[in-house]
């Protein structure tokens, strides 16, 4: 059975969170004319000619917890209740999904859903859907929780 782990709420952090995501967001559309997806971006810096910026993207995403280190004398204590196997074969559909919905959920979500696309709209609805049926089967069916 997988132990089930309460999720804290911490408005100030995840507002702060998302504030930080928007921005980056509108950043990159405005200064390279790009989507922010991550996938997008990470794949790009390896082969893309234009990876400069990709690169200072991918490193600040790495900084940022450093950051919040630096600036709040720790780490938010967090707790990952999956083993490493089940974590491989959730990262794999994960890229799975993507390659298949042609963006991730911040592509999707945050920049497709900002720019009212309906492609975006379909791929955001199909990533909750699969995400609370995920849910569901570890907690109920697998996991054995009522």
């Amino acid at each position: 059975m997988l132990p089930v782990t309460p999720t804290e709420f911490t408005p100030w952090s995840a507002l702060g969170g998302g504030v930080l995501i928007g921005l980056s967001a509108v950043m990159v559309m405005a200064l390279f004319g790009r989507i922010a997806g991550i996938v997008g971006i990470t794949a790009g810096a390896a082969t893309a000619s234009d990876r400069d910026w990709r690169i200072a993207f991918i490193a600040g995403l790495v900084a940022a917890p450093l950051l919040w280190w630096l600036a709040s004398g720790g780490f938010p204590a967090q707790t990952v209740s999956a083993r490493l196997p089940e974590m491989a074969v959730a990262g794999l559909l994960v890229g799975a999904g993507t390659a298949l919905g042609s963006g991730c959920t911040s592509g999707h979500g945050v920049c497709g859903l900002a720019r009212l696309s309906g492609r975006s709209l379909v791929a955001v609805v199909v990533f909750m859907a699969f995400a609370a049926l995920t849910v569901f089967v570890l907690r109920h069916v697998i996991g054995g929780a009522a």
